[in-house]
């Protein structure tokens, strides 16, 4: 089994444009900087919304969450205030707060696994139906 990343990308339309890497082997310390420059690049081009596709990510680990991280950072920035960033340390405390601009889809058992363990379902959306993900933008 490779267990090599493999990303791919492709584009849907809910009320914003959403940019959707599918995602396929293992998220680790000798690939998440590949999901970083992809992201990146997505962002520069001006994608303001990923979803990412999870259904085929083996394994993830603290690197891959890192990488999440700064995506996460990334795409906020470009909305960011004092208000916003206010709101969503509030939000965080209370367990309210979502990410509007990076939502992830069918994680594995494995991969969901750590995504609790860490955190990261506290601020990140997990949806397990493709339409009611990109719907949710």
């Amino acid at each position: 089994m490779d267990s090599k990343l493999q990303i791919s990308v492709s584009h849907e339309t809910g009320r914003v444009p959403i940019t959707v890497f599918h995602l396929k082997g293992d998220l680790d310390a000798s690939s998440y900087k590949q999901l970083e420059t992809q992201a990146r690049e997505a962002y520069q081009t001006g994608a303001r919304a990923l979803l990412l596709d999870l259904h085929e990510l083996r394994y993830m680990s603290s690197a891959g969450l890192q990488a999440l991280h700064i995506i996460f950072t990334m795409l906020r920035s470009a909305e960011a205030s004092p208000e916003s960033n206010q709101a969503m340390k509030q939000g965080l405390r209370d367990g309210t707060f979502h990410s509007a601009y990076i939502k992830l889809f069918r994680p594995t058992p494995a991969v969901l696994d750590v995504l609790k363990t860490a955190g990261f379902d506290m601020y990140l959306e997990i949806h397990s139906d493709f339409k009611e993900a990109v719907a949710s933008f």
